[in-house]
């Protein structure tokens, strides 16, 4: 009983910073969370967000549904605001979160200890049906043992990433489509609509009118761009302008590297 009361200001600590929205219920804001990890620059805790991301599609989830790219309002003084990146993350998405944070870090040690005691409390309930804290996790035993042969995966695919530096060096844009199978040369399992995917979560696109559009954030950082389309009409040889296509920059993805295939060191550390 003492163990659990030790780490119960953590659960405290999370019920305080959730956030209720009308379509997802609860959720936490990664911006905010971050602090209470113990990490203090952004690329740092975006890093752990990455691995997280991939053990929940690991284990046959879909991380969209976990992790939601928004964007974020701060204050920059003098009454000045600035848009920043930020994502809205479930409970369970927070859960898996802290699992492939630093666990170095004493307040990532607490989280960890607090998932580990629901987790015993789980496998020794006698109901048949665990349900809440329990039923997640459960599904923390599920995706460690996913992150374990991700791991493995990853170690198998590291010596691809010297070949990274001539993609990452051009100039120019790509189709999303083709951008895809420049990161699967890097190592990184994706495809044309998992890609688009990811850019969603990672809010760099958004849907309007049925399209998806680039979110102007991602132009101005230089990792997506607008490529004006048109043809010519069948039968009164018109231009016909067409949606513009969006296209992920040599930037852009060599951001997309980073964020979606962690670093070996960064696993070990």
């Amino acid at each position: 009983m003492s163990e659990v009361q030790s780490i119960s200001p953590f659960e405290r600590q999370l019920d305080e910073l959730k956030i209720i929205t009308l379509t997802d219920g609860e959720v936490w804001s990664a911006r905010d969370l971050m602090p209470y990890a113990g990490y203090e620059q952004w690329r740092n805790w975006e890093k752990a967000i990455g691995r997280a991301i991939a053990s929940v599609n690991a284990s046959g989830l879909n991380a969209n549904d976990h992790f939601v790219g928004v964007s974020k309002l701060i204050e920059t003084g003098k009454g000045a605001r600035r848009e920043i990146e930020d994502l809205e993350i479930t409970r369970y998405g927070a859960y898996i979160l802290f699992q492939n944070a630093d666990g170095s870090k004493p307040e990532v040690a607490a989280a960890q200890q607090y998932f580990a005691v629901k987790t015993r409390e789980a496998e020794i309930s006698p109901r048949a049906t665990p349900t809440g804290a329990e039923l997640l996790a459960l599904a923390v035993i599920e995706a460690q043992a996913m992150l374990t042969a991700k791991d493995a995966q990853i170690a198998e695919l590291t010596p691809r990433a010297a070949a990274w530096d001539d993609i990452a060096s051009s100039d120019g844009d790509y189709s999303v489509g083709d951008a895809a199978k420049m990161l699967q040369r890097a190592g990184i399992e994706t495809g044309r609509d998992r890609l688009f995917d990811t850019l969603r979560v990672f809010g760099w696109v958004y849907r309007q009118s049925g399209r998806l559009q680039a979110a102007q954030r991602a132009v101005d950082a230089g990792y997506l761009r607008h490529k004006a389309q048109s043809h010519r009409h069948p039968e009164t040889d018109v231009i016909v302008l067409d949606p513009p296509q969006v296209r992920v920059t040599a930037k852009g993805i060599e951001r997309l590297r980073v964020k979606m295939l962690p670093s070996v060191l960064s696993l070990t550390g």
